[in-house]
């Protein structure tokens, strides 16, 4: 007796990738149109699949080059733009031949996607280190300063010393360790990519942290963004402790 579409549908569900191909052509033959809908379905997660794997490997080509350093630290910031916040920076470390799949700039991820992939990141990586700057540091020395100050913060914090680093765009000043700047390096290196998870959920964190002690700004929300409710609310309310009070000299008095 054939099996019923349901039980092979599960059995497609159930495959792994590797699994997948053998199951086609078990079932390649199937007269029933519902199977082949259901293999047709199967059949474009596997592509969907293979796109992601050469996108990954493709992702590694900085990390494949400079292999021969034995601890490749990738580092990204999240946060110079907003008017309200600190700038968080991410430095990790992956293993070699990492084989997380869909990392990419945190900002083409969805947010669930994001929470997804930065428990991988801190299960899998080698080593994290997160940095901070508060409003305060960044209106007493600037964004850029203060960005820089994060991110060597978040060097140190790393459980290993990195050899070499992979920065978003940036040269950081002060630092020892060899350095690479690659433009746009959160969508072409897998370390960086990994950096800007990491960052990015760590600052929404802590954003909706505030949100609940200044609930009038939207934080939850906006991020501290400049969202026209937030510029609103600070036309309104004015300022709170976590502004930064060089950002917002247009929208209120400080």
């Amino acid at each position: 007796m054939a099996e019923d579409i349901r039980t092979i549908r599960q059995k497609l569900q159930a495959a792994t990738m590797e699994e997948l191909p053998v199951l086609f052509l078990q079932y390649e033959n199937d007269p029933r149109m519902g199977v082949q809908k259901e293999i047709e379905r199967a059949r474009r997660r596997k592509m969907d699949y293979d796109k992601e794997l050469a996108r990954t490997e493709a992702l590694q080509e900085y990390e494949r080059e400079y292999s021969a350093y034995a601890h490749i630290c990738g580092i990204d910031e999240v946060g110079r733009g907003p008017l309200a916040g600190p700038v968080v920076a991410g430095a990790v470390i992956l293993p070699k031949d990492c084989d997380i799949l869909y990392i990419n700039d945190s900002k083409k991820l969805s947010e669930k996607k994001r929470e997804e992939l930065y428990e991988i990141i801190m299960e899998k990586a080698v080593a994290v280190g997160l940095g901070y700057s508060t409003p305060k540091r960044i209106d007493e020395i600037n964004i850029l300063q203060a960005t820089y100050e994060a991110m060597r913060e978040a060097i140190g914090q790393l459980g290993v010393v990195p050899d070499l680093l992979l920065n978003d765009a940036v040269t950081i000043p002060q630092v020892s360790i060899r350095q690479v700047p690659i433009i746009k390096g959160d969508a072409k290196s897998i370390s960086i990519g990994a950096a800007s998870i990491v960052a990015k959920v760590t600052r929404d964190r802590l954003m909706t942290e505030y949100d609940q002690v200044y609930p009038v700004y939207g934080f939850a929300a906006n991020k501290g963004y400049g969202a026209q409710a937030h510029i609103d609310a600070l036309k309104k309310y004015g300022p709170c402790p976590i502004h930064r009070k060089t950002f917002i000299t247009h929208f209120c008095e400080v």
